[in-house]
C-alpha cells in the first residue's frame, strides 16, 4: 500500500482527499503546514506527496524547494494557478507532476498512480540499466546517483531520469516528444518541460547552453548528450 502525505491547510479539502484516496488504497497522512510537511519527509518519509500552494506559515513553492533539499520523494502539485510562468516555476522547483484546481478525486488517485509507476522500481534492475561512464560524468541507474568528477550531484528524481535517458543514448539526437514521451511517460506534455529540466541540469553540471561541455542541443532537432566531449 502506498503511503501519501497530504499537504492542505482547508479542513474540509484535506478530509474530503483522505476519504477518495483512501478508498482508492493509499495509506493517507496529512499536515496543514508547511513546517509540519517538511518534519513529516524527514521523520517518516511518505512514497509521494500532495502539495497545496496555499498554506498558512510559508508559500507552497517554498515548501516544494525545501523537500527537493532533503529528498527525493515524488511530489504532485495541487494549484489554482495555472499560468504558463508558474507551472514552469513549479517544475523547475522540482515537482513531479501538477493538477490545477478544481479536479476530481479519481482524477487525483490517476495522476498519483502514474507518478509513482514513473518514478518505481523499473529503473532498480542492473542487468537492464548498467553504470554509465562519459567523461567526468558517472551515472549509476540501480542506486540513482550521478557523480562529476567523483563529486555527487545534488538532482530530483526527474533531472535524474532525463540524465540517465541522454546518457544511456548518449551521442544520438534525442527530441523533446520522445524525451517527454519514455522519460515522462505523458507526450501531451509542453516542449518547454524538458527545457526547464535540461536548464537546471545545466546548471548543476557548471555548463552553459552557449558553452555546453555534456548536454547539446540541436536547433530544430533535440538535445544530446555528447560522450566524445573535448
Amino acid at each position: 500500500m502506498a503511503s501519501v502525505l497530504v499537504v492542505e491547510d482547508d479542513p474540509v479539502i484535506r478530509a474530503a482527499l483522505i476519504e477518495v484516496l483512501t478508498g482508492h488504497g493509499y495509506a493517507v497522512k496529512t499536515a496543514h503546514q508547511g513546517f509540519e510537511a517538511l518534519r513529516e519527509v524527514t521523520q517518516s518519509p511518505p512514497d509521494i506527496v500532495v502539495l497545496d500552494l496555499g498554506l498558512p506559515d510559508l508559500d507552497g513553492l517554498d515548501v516544494l524547494r525545501m523537500i527537493r533539499g532533503v529528498s527525493r520523494v515524488p511530489v504532485l502539485v495541487a494549484t489554482a494557478r495555472d499560468d504558463d510562468t508558474e507551472i514552469i516555476r513549479l517544475l523547475n522547483a522540482g515537482a513531479d507532476d501538477y493538477m490545477v484546481k478544481p479536479f476530481s478525486g479519481g482524477q487525483l488517485a490517476a495522476r498519483l498512480a502514474a507518478v509513482l509507476r514513473r518514478s518505481g522500481p523499473v529503473t532498480q534492475d542492473p542487468d537492464r540499466q548498467p553504470v554509465v561512464q562519459v567523461g567526468d560524468l558517472r551515472i549509476d541507474p540501480p542506486a540513482r546517483t550521478a557523480h562529476l568528477a567523483g563529486r555527487e550531484l545534488a538532482l530530483t528524481r526527474r533531472e535524474f531520469d532525463l540524465l540517465a535517458y541522454l546518457a544511456a543514448h548518449a551521442d544520438q539526437v534525442m527530441s523533446r516528444k520522445r524525451i517527454l514521451a519514455e522519460v515522462w511517460q505523458q507526450p501531451y506534455l509542453e516542449d518547454q518541460t524538458v527545457d526547464v529540466h535540461l536548464s537546471a541540469l545545466r546548471r548543476k553540471l557548471g555548463e552553459k547552453a552557449s558553452d555546453p561541455r555534456y548536454l547539446h542541443t540541436v536547433r530544430g532537432i533535440g538535445i544530446k548528450l555528447v560522450a566524445s566531449s573535448s
